[in-house]
C-alpha cells in the first residue's frame, strides 16, 4: 500500500535518501514512515509539511485518528 508520503515523494522524483538528508534523518526512517510501521513525531511532521507544502493532516491522515 502506498502512503501519501511515498506518493508525494515519487511525484517529485525524490529518493528516500534525498528526503532523509533534507529532513536530517536516515533513509531507513523514511522507509518506516512510508510503510506505515512508524509515524513521525509532531515536529518532524511539520518539517515534512513545510518540505512538500502539503498539510501534515493530509500526509499522515491515519495518525490523527479523526474517526475514533
Amino acid at each position: 500500500m502506498k502512503t501519501k508520503l511515498k506518493v508525494l515523494r515519487a511525484e517529485r522524483n525524490i529518493t528516500q535518501e534525498q528526503l532523509a538528508e533534507a529532513l536530517g534523518v536516515k533513509q531507513n526512517v523514511v522507509s518506516t514512515w512510508e510503510r506505515g510501521t512508524a509515524t513521525p513525531k509532531a515536529q518532524m511532521m511539520q518539517k515534512i509539511e513545510d518540505y512538500f507544502n502539503v498539510p501534515k493532516e493530509d500526509i499522515f491522515f491515519t495518525a490523527f485518528d479523526y474517526y475514533k
